[in-house]
């Protein structure tokens, strides 16, 4: 794609990286055949090729107005295009540039822009977001029916306890995340797994969130305070002999691993934040690993189906890896129609845009 950006963003790191991501675009829309809101709208300002175009102008030196803010909103940055697309277009980063620039030059109504900062600060903080879910689900039954609905009837349990750290072999999970207010099980679950393949799972007091919430709802300098943060709190455990960071949310996952690119202007950070995402793995990544031929379940055969997260098939590109893994210890995969589209959620997307979600 011919560019001609502005000469306020040319000499700027964002223009120069803006001017390369938009070059390799050649408008062909393979995007558009596999972007769920293009699919669901049927509008093309809705769909990758048209937000590049939004965006596109921005760099060359339109003003941002509330249209473009708002079809860029509409993106659930699920990178199902990025799968698609035969150039190789970086677009989930050229979107984080765009909304960057369009934070600063298209400022939301105030309402707008503390409810997302609220959100974010309660989402970064599990156990007020524990409490507050605790006490959504005390007075469901008097929430008008939308919000309601949002609320879930019971909280998650652990299935059970988590296990002491006995093994030699170490490994780190997140703890400062939402999931553990949603869905406390989850990690407790993976350290049971890991227990029984000689690995103890731990998690480490005081780190907090990835910095996630923070990169979709307020800006990037918020994610990258939040996130250094979290590099602080792990780095010193990598050289005690931690083997690897492991994601059991897959959301959190693409952040981390994307950590050497968010803090790749920041040369006190750069190289922090590359050990970091560097013995940072799924789940899957481990379990791959570690479990042989001998894994089996109790019941073989059973049949079960798995829509994989778009964090795990198009931001890590780790598709079929859970498949792979169900398959070798005895489940038979049922098929998902539709498997590689999203699923609506998108994290805080479901918050902003119900009805699309």
């Amino acid at each position: 794609m011919q560019t001609s950006i502005a000469p306020q963003y040319l000499r700027t790191p964002a223009g120069k990286e803006a001017d390369a991501i938009l070059r390799k675009c050649v408008h062909c829309g393979f995007c558009n055949a596999t972007c769920p809101t293009y699919q669901l709208l049927g509008d093309e300002l809705d769909g990758p090729r048209g937000r590049i175009y939004l965006m596109k102008q921005v760099f060359e030196g339109e003003k941002p107005g509330a249209e473009i803010t708002l079809h860029l909103d509409r993106c659930l940055t699920c990178r199902n295009c990025e799968t698609t697309c035969p150039s190789g277009v970086e677009y989930s980063r050229l979107l984080e540039l765009g909304r960057d620039v369009i934070s600063v030059q298209a400022e939301r109504k105030t309402s707008e822009r503390l409810g997302r900062e609220i959100i974010a600060a309660i989402l970064r903080k599990p156990a007020l977001f524990k409490a507050l879910l605790h006490l959504g689900q005390i007075f469901r039954w008097m929430m008008p029916g939308a919000i309601k609905q949002k609320i879930p009837v019971t909280a998650d349990t652990p299935i059970t306890e988590w296990p002491k750290p006995r093994h030699p072999r170490k490994m780190i999970a997140l703890a400062g995340c939402a999931q553990g207010a949603i869905a406390p099980s989850t990690n407790a679950a993976a350290a049971s797994v890991l227990d029984k393949l000689g690995i103890s799972l731990v998690e480490i007091s005081g780190a907090g969130c990835c910095g996630a919430v923070d990169l979709h709802t307020t800006s990037e300098d918020k994610a990258r305070a939040v996130a250094k943060k979290l590099i602080d709190q792990w780095l010193p455990h990598l050289d005690e002999g931690v083997e690897a960071i492991v994601m059991t949310a897959s959301g959190c996952g693409v952040t981390i691993k994307d950590y050497p690119h968010l803090f790749r202007h920041d040369p006190e950070y750069c190289e922090k934040a590359t050990s970091i995402a560097r013995v940072t793995q799924d789940l899957s990544e481990i379990l791959d690993n570690e479990i042989g031929d001998s894994y089996t379940v109790s019941q073989p055969g059973s049949r079960v189906a798995f829509h994989s997260p778009c964090t795990l098939q198009h931001g890590q590109k780790l598709t079929g890896k859970v498949e792979g893994i169900l398959r070798r210890v005895g489940y038979e995969m049922a098929p998902i129609r539709d498997g590689h589209m999203c699923c609506g959620s998108a994290g805080t997307y479901s918050l902003f845009q119900p009805e699309i979600s």
